[in-house]
């Protein structure tokens, strides 16, 4: 029986974490293996950028297919690399290596492939690159415009919520301490047998019940 090693990657962190595009790759590399009735003696999965050659992941999946002596296998060329200097590698590497979505692709097929692969993300860099060099030159302002006062409104809203916090439990501070002054971790025991929760709905500690103090003598609550 024929014997695959699979190679699965996504571009993105944000893929990485979420599975978004591993599942199709996963689907298309088993349809391919099953198809020849062969078997994955192997998985691996990467997150990286396909102009970045250097790849920990690929070079174990390349280690165990040559310890096997079995076929590297991915979903679609792309999936590999968009270099071609490293398809040259790959190739060299004697690593027998097959793409689900072009089975029956030659040397040939597989160099071309790779070159128009790699002259496409050459050209949707220089295009963006362009793109914003233009929009800087006519004065549009990049990015978000209203970030720093999207920012300043949250740190304002933050603030004004903690302050009605502290105002809404100063009462039971006050009335704990009417005898005295207890202990910080006193109160905070109080507070917790009273199943006063604290803001965030946790459990007080005395450094909470001490900084919850403090805002409140700030804006006279105690």
């Amino acid at each position: 029986m024929l014997e695959f090693v699979a190679y699965y990657r996504v571009s993105t962190q944000r893929q990485g974490a979420t599975g978004l595009g591993l599942g199709a790759q996963r689907t298309a590399v088993q349809a391919h293996v099953l198809g020849v009735r062969g078997q994955i003696v192997g998985e691996y999965e990467e997150v990286e950028s396909g102009a970045n050659s250097g790849r920990p992941k690929l070079n174990e999946a390349i280690r165990l297919a040559k310890a096997r002596k079995a076929v590297l296998v991915i979903a679609k060329l792309d999936r590999l690399a968009r270099n071609v200097y490293f398809i040259t590698r790959l190739m060299e590497s004697g690593v027998e290596f097959v793409a689900a979505d072009l089975p029956h692709a030659n040397k040939l097929t597989i160099h071309i492939i790779a070159a128009v692969a790699e002259y496409e993300r050459e050209m949707i860099g220089k295009r963006t690159k362009a793109a914003l060099q233009s929009a800087k030159a006519k004065g549009i302002v990049l990015g978000n415009p209203n970030a720093a006062k999207q920012a300043r409104s949250a740190s304002k809203f933050a603030v004004e919520k903690a302050d009605r916090f502290a105002e809404s439990v100063s009462p039971h501070i006050a009335a704990m301490s009417a005898t005295g002054s207890p202990p910080l971790s006193r109160i905070a025991a109080l507070l917790n047998k009273q199943r006063i929760e604290t803001q965030r709905g946790r459990q007080w500690t005395a450094t909470g019940v001490k900084n919850v103090i403090a805002r409140a003598k700030r804006i006279g609550c105690l």
